[in-house]
């Protein structure tokens, strides 16, 4: 592992280092007054029940990311941490303030479009440029075009370059996955902030790890082929095929394997077939090739 890939696990998940982070009453003179002394921070006030929130959110910390570590997103949940807004006369929400050397320097009321999130950072930080999307372009690129370590190197930047960004993490991930590197892919994960969690390039990740892990506790691919053609009812040894299939790249043919199984006894195992098919198209992504055709065979199956 290089020293970019390396330096790149522990910035996802580095505390006092997020990007985006929550900020209580106690913590506010630390998280925004003493951090606007070192780069603009954003303060966003909001509440559980408040439907603009919900929108608005999601868009400052798409906007943050973009700008590459020169502002940072402070969440306040006006809720529980009411003094704060008061001090300030924050009325309606969502309010998001913006704090440079340790005073309030501008704001703005309400879920605006990105394109104007972005403009009020730009007038904080100057012209965003969103390095990280490029770079997972080519990385990307690279890595369907077989070059794992090119493609390790290349989400690595992007990842220094956002280190909150999903993408780059659940890519280098892949990456690793592909260099036979497991626990670094783990490491990455792991590293992950939780309310990434569900995002779908994480969770491909997640699932394509566990897959890996999966796969490598299974036999001799041999010897499973030749138990699966001496008996056509070893659900098992098929199932076991499937999954060492997958791990070796051979998407439709560790597809056709469980599918043959369900076409044969739907619920053996507690359908145990169908539900390791989905764990595939988790890993492999909803518009992949082998996902879109294996899918077609088991609606036939299930709905025929």
């Amino acid at each position: 592992m290089s020293e970019a890939q390396q330096a790149a696990i522990p910035q996802a998940g580095k505390p006092g280092g997020a990007l985006v982070r929550d900020v209580t009453t106690a913590s506010f003179r630390t998280d925004v007054i003493a951090e606007s002394m070192n780069r603009p921070v954003l303060v966003d006030f909001w509440a559980p029940w408040c439907g603009p929130c919900k929108q608005l959110t999601p868009v400052l910390e798409k906007a943050v990311q973009s700008a590459g570590g020169k502002v940072v997103l402070a969440k306040m949940n006006i809720d529980d941490h009411p003094d704060i807004a008061g001090r300030l006369g924050i009325q309606s929400i969502p309010a998001v303030i913006a704090f440079q050397r340790g005073q309030p320097v501008d704001g703005f009321m309400g879920a605006l479009p990105e394109s104007q999130v972005k403009a009020f950072i730009e007038k904080l930080i100057g012209p965003v440029v969103d390095e990280s999307a490029e770079l997972l372009i080519q990385a990307e690129t690279a890595l369907v075009g077989g070059d794992a370590a090119g493609a390790a190197e290349l989400f690595a930047a992007a990842l220094q370059a956002a280190p909150e960004e999903a993408k780059a993490m659940g890519g280098l991930a892949r990456a690793f996955l592909e260099l036979g590197e497991t626990q670094e892919a783990r490491s990455v994960l792991d590293a992950a902030p939780a309310r990434l969690a569900a995002d779908p390039a994480i969770a491909a990740a997640r699932a394509a790890l566990d897959l890996a892990e999966q796969a490598a506790g299974l036999g001799d691919l041999q010897d499973l082929a030749g138990r699966v053609a001496s008996n056509a009812e070893d659900h098992e040894a098929r199932f076991d095929l499937a999954v060492a299939l997958a791990s070796l790249g051979k998407r439709d043919e560790a597809a056709g394997a469980l599918l043959e199984i369900i076409r044969r006894d739907r619920k053996w195992g507690e359908e145990k077939a169908r539900k390791q098919l989905l764990q595939f198209f988790d890993a492999w992504g909803p518009m992949d090739a082998a996902t879109v055709q294996a899918r077609r065979r088991l609606s036939s199956l299930l709905f025929s």
